[in-house]
């Protein structure tokens, strides 16, 4: 897999392909789908995103893992793995959320923060 090209824009509130690995623990694994979460401007300006991983796993329990119906039918975003990540570990763009998955996800991580 290789990384996105350097004129790649990447968007709040796109869904792409991210190797997680290597990680630690109970960290979310390997390479799976995520939301980017970071303003466009700083995707422009910055090497890093903000995403929150996206599983097929976990039923969805709001609002920490909340159900994303437009990323996939079984998809939930699970909010309290949200992580900074090196645009290199960006492997392929599957498409946009709908507003109101994004939302719930903004909640989500609003509530994981305590924000």
């Amino acid at each position: 897999m290789s990384d996105p090209p350097a004129t790649t824009a990447i968007k709040r509130g796109e869904v792409w392909w991210v190797n997680l690995d290597p990680t630690r623990g109970s960290e979310i694994r390997k390479t799976r789908p995520a939301v980017v979460l970071t303003a466009n401007a700083l995707n422009r300006a910055r090497r890093t995103v903000i995403v929150v991983p996206l599983s097929t796993g976990p039923l969805a329990r709001p609002p920490i893992v909340v159900a994303t119906p437009s990323a996939g039918a079984e998809s939930v975003a699970v909010c309290d793995q949200v992580r900074a990540i090196d645009k290199s570990r960006l492997t392929k763009r599957e498409g946009c959320l709908a507003v109101p998955d994004l939302r719930a996800i903004e909640d989500g991580v609003r509530t994981v923060l305590d924000l």
